[in-house]
């Protein structure tokens, strides 16, 4: 049986993805202990620190060394588990979340949620680690970066009559790699690709991904291999 092929539709309710529950635990508990491991740590060694040359916040260690037992462990711990709860907060807050139901798929991360209609849906894979929704034209909908297990994925897809490529991109052989000054590139996407090649070079991921979202309203699909670009043209009318 062709695993690409639309199955009859399963699920008459909205399916939700996300990370699991394990992640959770992980964050919420471990952190907290491990900050809270730290801040014991911290004032366990404060007096060598305070006489190291090159370590930061010296008056702040000089006041904890000054401390009475027991604020003077109590205080570092409970700052170290405050601090692991914040970082379980904003990892918790930028989880995706994928609900799809029969005539809509839902992406929320944040607070942001975006919702794209099924009938703007051509097919939906995974590909290095992104969730990723073709359009009509054959050019990327959304791609969400995903750490979500790939059969609840499939599952949701596919249980509600959606196109599901367990191969990846059925478009992978279509990609070129980009090099300055390529003819055949649509109107204005060069000085794109040439920014956006600057913004991976120097590590700057939001600007490239703002970037893609550019060269997709354009026509251009792009991809990285090996801090590389590689394009390819989406199917609209010329």
């Amino acid at each position: 049986m062709n695993r690409n092929l639309v199955p009859p539709s399963s699920y008459s309710g909205p399916v939700v993805v996300t990370g699991p529950v394990a992640d959770l635990i992980v964050m919420w508990c471990g952190f907290p202990l491990l900050g809270a491991g730290l801040g014991w740590l911290v004032r366990a060694s404060v007096g060598h620190l305070v006489g190291l040359p090159l370590v930061p916040f010296k008056a702040v260690l000089r006041l904890l060394a000054a401390q009475p037992e027991p604020r003077a462990t109590i205080v570092p711990v409970a700052v170290g588990a405050a601090l692991g709860l914040c970082l379980a907060a904003i990892g918790s807050w930028e989880r995706l979340r994928v609900t799809v139901t029969a005539d809509r798929v839902g992406l929320r991360r944040g607070g942001s949620t975006r919702e794209i209609a099924r009938g703007a849906v051509r097919s939906a894979y995974l590909e290095d680690g992104h969730l990723v929704l073709l359009g009509p034209d054959a050019g990327p909908l959304a791609r969400e970066k995903a750490d979500l297990d790939p059969d609840r994925l499939r599952q949701a897809f596919t249980g509600h009559g959606y196109r599901w490529l367990a191969d990846g991109d059925p478009y992978a052989d279509r990609y070129r790699l980009w090099l300055e000054g390529q003819p055949d590139l649509p109107a204005g996407a060069g000085p794109l690709l040439r920014s956006r090649q600057r913004a991976l070079e120097q590590n700057r991921r939001e600007e490239a991904e703002a970037l893609r979202e550019d060269l997709a309203r354009l026509g251009v699909v792009v991809r990285d291999r090996d801090g590389r670009q590689q394009w390819r043209p989406t199917d609209r009318p010329t």
